[in-house]
């Protein structure tokens, strides 16, 4: 995947018991101007899924709701795991654990510490970007492979023998490009491919790319020098221009090798292309088919509207039957991406020469049928959920939930579970600055949610601020909570737009008694209100427009998050 902004390139947990980190209790009352969050409550309330209820035999799709971007997927026997792109946020690359690919459990990140992963310096759409993953059966070993915009890093490796029990540390590789993806052959040989730029001089149009392939030395977790070779060249054919070729995958199957790439960007032109060869090196053919998966030839106004579908990987499933995941997005009424590029699943048929996606190619629909014999348990305690749900927190548990997550930075460094609650001790760090912040954050899941905390907190001083964010990048965001102006506390609004922060409502406050805020939004509209001493909400300034928190306006690659925020360096004035 690209660094480019997606409209330069015209096409760019359930509640777990198991967790990141422990959280120490039984800890002495905080500070009076330490915030401390006593609960949260996130309900999502989709007019698709109201509209589409599932029956006996059904799923959801995505399977993987808001900004879970470039999965990949391998399976061991009955076990398949799958990871996505996770960027600055920390702990980086979620890992998915599935029997049965529709009942998903979080099962932790796999770059989960600073000395694998460091974005400490980075804006949101840097860091990890499309991780691999790939089963190894010659040496019964996993690995994770991905490029790293940050730390100095480049492409990286990782390994482990169980991605339950975690992964090494980070091996770092010895050549350019992005979207690495690593093959391993029946014969134990095994190979890097990934996307690049065209050789010095040779770079015909803007966003003509290659994808190379490298031999790979198991032994040492090194390619092998002076093996590279340019498998393809600008795409399917060369001669139509076609732009970011990217994400590759090799593929095995009855004695013929097959690379899958992404082609188009990954915004409105976005596909996913095969090609098919006799060895791991090429020559390769593109299928006379392609593209197998698109979303991009179909009107804007259909009905549950997915689009931008690519950077797929593909896995034999149960049964022998095939299946894809991909990423997608689902625009809201105004037609702008909130949520992100989510992990969507679709079956693929591979009875003839090709594989292809099966209704990759017509419009998507909201709902699938489960596979034999597997039953739906995405809305059971332990699944990580899809469709409509609510997740609710009172951070009472030994351990914290893998959704909630950091920036450029581990939570531990500011979080701590009192006798109240959550403690978030603030950093002297903005959410506009490009430093680790005391923020903790969830993706937002749903075009239509309501994100509801309550709070004790009494700040010192201006410089003091505690409350809630809807956050898409560093330049773009809501900040809505309680700060201090000479000795009176105020509930303030800004927005902050291409860096440029406003405050839009404030209004002084009683804090008397602990206070409650919330944040409800209906696809572009968001509406921040609040309640002190148990009484009704009360909105603060007019409804917003969610624009901002939007791919389209804000660029980059990730998706909007809610969470708390914390500062003791704030800038936000009544």
């Amino acid at each position: 995947m690209k660094k480019q902004n997606l409209f330069i390139v015209p096409a760019m947990v359930f509640f777990l018991s198991l967790s990141g980190f422990s959280l120490k209790k039984d800890q002495p009352d905080p500070p009076s101007n330490t915030p401390v969050f006593l609960k949260a409550t996130y309900t999502g309330n989709d007019a698709v899924y109201t509209n589409n209820p599932l029956a006996s035999n059904e799923f959801y799709n995505p399977i993987l709701q808001g900004c879970y971007p470039d999965p990949a997927i391998t399976r061991k026997g009955e076990d398949y795991y799958l990871v996505a792109s996770s960027f600055a946020m920390f702990p980086g690359v979620p890992i998915f654990h599935s029997k049965d690919l529709v009942n998903w459990k979080q099962i932790g990140h796999v770059l989960d510490r600073e000395s694998q992963l460091d974005v400490h310096d980075t804006g949101i759409s840097q860091g990890v970007y499309a991780p691999g993953i790939t089963y190894n059966p010659n040496n019964d070993t996993f690995y994770m492979i991905t490029t790293a915009f940050a730390g100095g890093l480049g492409n990286i490796v990782v390994k482990t023998k169980d991605p339950m029990q975690g992964w090494g540390e980070p091996i770092k590789l010895d050549f350019e490009g992005i979207d690495p993806s690593l093959f391993f052959d029946d014969d134990g040989k095994a190979y890097v491919v990934h996307n690049d730029a065209p050789d010095k001089g040779k770079e015909l149009y803007q966003g003509h790319r290659v994808i190379k392939v490298w031999e790979y030395d198991v032994e040492h977790d090194q390619v092998i020098k002076g093996t590279d070779k340019i498998i393809v060249d600008g795409g399917v054919d060369i001669t139509e221009k076609p732009i970011w070729i990217e994400a590759p995958h090799l593929y095995k199957k009855a004695g013929n090798y097959y690379l899958m790439c992404a082609e188009g960007g990954t915004g409105g032109w976005h596909s996913e292309v095969i090609f098919m060869g006799d060895s791991p090196k090429g020559p390769f053919k593109p299928a006379p088919s392609n593209p197998i998966l698109t979303q991009r030839y179909f009107p804007s106004n259909r009905e549950n509207m997915v689009d931008w579908a690519g950077h797929a990987d593909l896995v034999e499933g149960p049964e022998g039957k095939y299946y894809g995941v991909f990423l997608g997005v689902r625009p809201n009424t105004e037609n702008r991406v909130n949520t992100g590029r989510e992990t969507f699943i679709l079956p693929v048929d591979w009875s003839g020469t090709y594989p292809v996606f099966e209704n990759g190619l017509v419009p998507m629909k909201p709902k699938l049928e489960l596979p034999e014999g597997v039953t739906n348990k995405t809305s059971e305690k332990g699944y990580f959920p899809n469709g409509n749900f609510t997740f609710e927190e009172d951070f009472s548990n030994e351990q914290l939930d893998y959704r909630w997550i950091g920036l450029r930075g581990p939570r531990e460094a500011f979080i701590k579970q009192s006798k109240k609650g959550l403690e978030i001790r603030p950093f002297d760090t903005e959410i506009t600055e490009l430093k680790p912040t005391s923020t903790l954050f969830h993706r937002q899941m749903h075009r239509t949610f309501t994100f509801s905390t309550d709070l004790t907190f009494k700040p010192k001083s201006e410089n003091d601020f505690a409350g809630i964010t809807c956050y898409q990048n560093e330049r773009f965001n809501y900040a809505f909570g309680i700060t201090k102006k000479d000795k009176a506390y105020y509930i303030v609004l800004q927005r902050t737009e291409k860096g440029n922060s406003e405050v839009l409502a404030s209004k002084p406050i009683s804090l008397s008694e602990n206070i409650s805020l919330k944040v409800e939004a209906d696809n572009d509209v968001y509406t921040f209100s609040f309640s002190t001493e148990d009484t009704a909400f009360t909105k603060l300034g007019d409804s917003v427009s969610g624009d901002i928190l939007s791919t389209n306006v804000a660029g980059g690659f990730t998706g909007a998050m809610i969470g708390f925020y914390a500062t003791s360096a704030n800038s936000i004035q009544p």
